[in-house]
């Protein structure tokens, strides 16, 4: 009976181990040499995604129509109704250099009805001002399928982010990140800022008149608007970064490492743009384009190339998707008018558009951040919920269509937003994207060697370059000049200190269109004071009027940066002296000031709007701050 017993327990055991072994080997193998489309794959699709550098999370995102779903050898083939509103574009294209074959199990997939994506998604109509897609008949290959969990949004992050800058020597400044309540944001602005002057606009004082809406900030933690202080708002920074601490972090590393991207696949356009970063890299330091100034440049030799480069190479997408009014439609008018502008130009150069998405180094979603707060924005309910809420599913619906946020996260992907609120409607979806900001904070986010600085034009003109231009030196006989409505905390201080206190600071609140306009060509120094938010239309302004600007704006991150010298045309006043604004001024030499006018005119070029884009305008330099900055994240 023992004996028995003992060879009963020993066949167990045998049993148990030859079943083991065969299920290690199994998922072994499973694991290292099949794809995800089973279950034991599933089971390690996770670890095997985080061998690409990427972040995994559930997605159940709904498709945009009803599919049927059938293998076909190692594909997923997707047969749409008729109706289907998708942008008839090839998403992946097998057996070519877009992807590893492993990896172009990275497709889409989509589930279900279309009945949680609202009508505001879908692609626009026909009459919308798009580059058509190709007219190939034939139905595009769908991509591959995939286990379910593989095909994931970027997740929310658990904490807010903001920029902390602490103040140190020119040579050893740096930028810590620190968790922190969400930022301020500003009251609206609707169409004018105040005194900011219309440019090339017959004199209608009106036109200029600055509107408030809500007289609430945002601050706190979510979305709830309460009033801020300026106290409140100030305390949010420890120390101020100077213009010359920001140029000295951009040229020292102005593309830090945490910033480098890693793709899920390499694709051709990675290639280039690896290829471009090393020509910019070794650019050699002759030039000869009579354009190009050299002093007002960090290196005009690499601008140069950077932009030859641009022109020769960039190709960018279009999502066809979303309906106007906030999507593919421009806004032209107004303080906002820089995101219209620029979304009605780029439509219109077809030299940098491409209909097929896998030849695309750069995807551009195409909303108004001023029309989203116009339509979708609850007067009164003082939350973005619904502005965040938008936009994210607007998001969800791209994720689940095309592969190529997921292929970067949406490195590789852009916007062109003015509205103060920008910053924090894309604060967390929109994290990884290129962002070309008017409100461009180092408090609210705004990250050196990605986000791009987005120059605030007020445009009331379908031709905003006609009024140009200001007095000679010698005939402008105010030391300084501002006037504006009183937005935020700088301005009052300003008036306080100087205000009817002497003969030479022409400092106002309030003035009439026409004799703004006079004071500016008359002044040598202008200032722009910040409102409710850095930034201000009237850079371009006394830029446009050849008057030297004077920012008083802590943390504002002027546009261009990476490429222009701001301190060769622009002076830069901190908040707290005020008080010695009189005195600054009055310190810089002649000469100084002379040189300063000089390349004030020289730079003029960079900041005009054209009604059609002319080489180095303002088109051009922010489609080129947006190459540059997805040039050098591309890890070599």
């Amino acid at each position: 009976m023992a004996v028995a017993d003992f060879l009963c327990r020993a066949e167990t055991r045998r049993v148990l181990w030859v079943m083991g072994g065969v299920f290690a080997f199994s998922i072994l193998f499973q694991f290292c040499e099949l794809p995800y489309g089973n279950f034991i794959g599933s089971l390690f699709s996770r670890m095997n995604f985080n061998r690409m550098n990427y972040v995994n999370t559930q997605i159940n995102f709904t498709g945009g129509f009803d599919e049927k779903i059938s293998r076909s050898d190692s594909f997923f083939s997707i047969e749409s109704k008729k109706n289907d509103d998708s942008s008839g574009v090839e998403l992946l294209k097998p057996n070519t250099n877009l992807a590893p074959q492993r990896v172009m199990e990275f497709g889409n997939r989509f589930r279900g009805n279309n009945g949680n994506v609202a009508p505001v998604f879908e692609q626009q109509n026909k009459d919308d001002n798009i580059v058509p897609p190709p007219s190939n008949t034939e139905s595009p290959p769908s991509p591959p399928q995939v286990d379910d969990n593989l095909i994931v949004p970027i997740p929310s992050p658990t904490d807010e982010i903001a920029v902390i800058v602490v103040p140190l020597n020119s040579t050893n400044a740096t930028i810590h990140l620190m968790n922190s309540p969400a930022p301020s944001v500003s009251h609206r602005r609707v169409d004018t800022d105040d005194n900011s002057t219309v440019l090339a606009s017959s004199h209608n004082p009106n036109e200029a008149t600055g509107l408030l809406r809500n007289d609430h900030a945002l601050s706190g933690n979510g979305s709830t608007m309460t009033k801020r202080t300026p106290a409140a708002k100030k305390a949010s920074l420890e120390g101020v970064v100077s213009i010359s601490e920001m140029t000295n972090m951009l040229l020292r590393s102005s593309h830090p490492s945490n910033l480098l991207t890693n793709p899920a696949w390499s694709s051709a356009g990675d290639k280039e743009l690896l290829s471009a970063k090393s020509q910019i890299e070794t650019a050699p330091n002759n030039i000869s384009d009579v354009g190009l100034y050299a002093p007002i440049y960090h290196n005009v030799s690499k601008f140069k190339r950077s932009y030859e480069l641009m022109e020769q190479n960039l190709k960018i997408y279009i999502y066809k998707e979303g309906k106007r009014p906030v999507f593919h439609q421009p806004k032209l008018k107004g303080i906002y008018a820089s995101e219209g502008w620029f979304m009605k130009q780029l439509k219109a150069s077809k030299e940098f558009l491409t209909d097929d998405p896998n030849k695309a180094h750069l995807f551009y979603l195409p909303f108004s951040s001023q029309t989203l707060e116009e339509v979708v924005y609850v007067p009164g309910s003082h939350s973005f919920d619904k502005l965040k809420a938008f936009l994210n599913k607007y998001l969800d619906l791209i994720k689940g269509r095309y592969p190529f946020w997921n292929r970067t996260q949406g490195a590789d992907h852009f916007l062109v937003a003015c509205h103060d609120w920008a910053p924090e409607e894309t604060r967390r979806e929109m994290a990884n994207c290129i962002k070309s900001l008017c409100n461009a904070d180092l408090r609210e986010g705004f990250k050196f060697g990605k986000d791009a600085s987005l120059p605030e034009t007020n445009i009331v003109s379908s031709n905003p370059s006609r009024s140009l231009g200001g007095n000679r030196p010698s005939q402008r006989k105010f030391l300084a000049f501002f006037a504006g409505n009183m937005h935020g905390y700088v301005r009052p201080i300003l008036l306080k200190y100087w205000q009817d206190k002497d003969p030479t600071m022409k400092i106002y609140g309030r003035m009439d269109n026409h004799d703004y306009i006079l004071h500016m060509k008359s002044s040598k120094y202008c200032i722009c004071a910040r409102g409710h938010e850095v930034n201000s239309p009237r850079v371009v302004e006394s830029i446009s009027y050849q008057c030297v600007p004077v920012i008083i704006s802590d943390n504002f991150v002027p546009p261009f940066l990476e490429t222009l010298n701001w301190e060769t045309f622009a002076v830069f006043v901190q908040e707290k002296d005020i008080p010695n604004l009189k005195s600054i001024l009055e310190s810089i030499p002649l000469r100084r000031y002379l040189n300063l006018y000089n390349n004030v005119m020289k730079v003029q070029q960079h900041f005009l709007w054209h009604p059609q884009p002319v080489k180095y305008d303002t088109f051009y330099m922010i489609l080129h701050s947006i190459w540059y900055n997805r040039v050098f994240q591309i890890a070599s």
